[in-house]
Parts: C-alpha cells; structure tokens; sequence
C-alpha cells in the first residue's frame, strides 16, 4: 500500500476540513487511509500511475472513503438518513470498468 506522504496528508486535510490543530489524529488517518485503499483494491481497482487523470479519479474516490470513514466514527448515525453519494459510485464504477486486465497469454 501507499505511504501516507506529507503532501498526500494536506490534500486530505483539506478534503475533509480537518483543521491543522486536530491533526494531532494522524494515526487516525492513516488508518483511514489504508482502510479507504484496502477497499479499492478489493473492488479491482489498482492504484494508478501519478500525474495521470486516471490517478485524480482514484484520489477522489479515496477521499471520499476516508471523509466518509471519518465522518461515520460513531457506532451509530442519528439525523437524516444517509446515503451513498451517488457520484462516488460512478466514479469507482468508471475506474472499475476502465482497469486494464494483465495479458496473460491466452
């Protein structure tokens, strides 16, 4: 899996709207980061190659999943009814379909 970089860190800080001074939770979002990683290659999505905009769709999804995670702490929700977003599955949908499969010779 991917390490967690200083500068991967402060695009997820900021995509969650996680204030420096609460970033004192790193381990917490290295956890769920390597949660949120560990499901899209369970769903056939590989990590994509830097600098690619295969590459900016993946960071979103994984985003995503770890706002969602981080979000969703408590053992139950309380208030509205939750619901999947509806462009996150489209999204892992898109790079679910576009992955290229190994040529394995046959």
């Amino acid at each position: 899996m991917s390490e967690l970089t200083e500068a991967r860190q402060k695009s997820l800080l900021a995509y969650c709207r996680i204030d420096a001074a609460e970033a004192d939770e790193s381990d917490l979002l290295q956890t769920l980061y390597d949660s949120a990683l560990s499901y899209m290659e369970q769903a056939g999505v590989s990590e994509p190659a830097d600098g690619t905009p295969r590459r900016a769709q993946y960071d979103l999804c994984v985003n995503y999943l770890v706002l969602d995670a981080y979000d969703r702490r408590d053992v139950t929700i309380t208030g509205t009814i939750a619901a999947e977003n509806p462009a996150f599955r489209r999204m892992l949908n898109q790079l679910k379909l576009t992955e290229s499969v190994p040529d394995s010779g046959t």
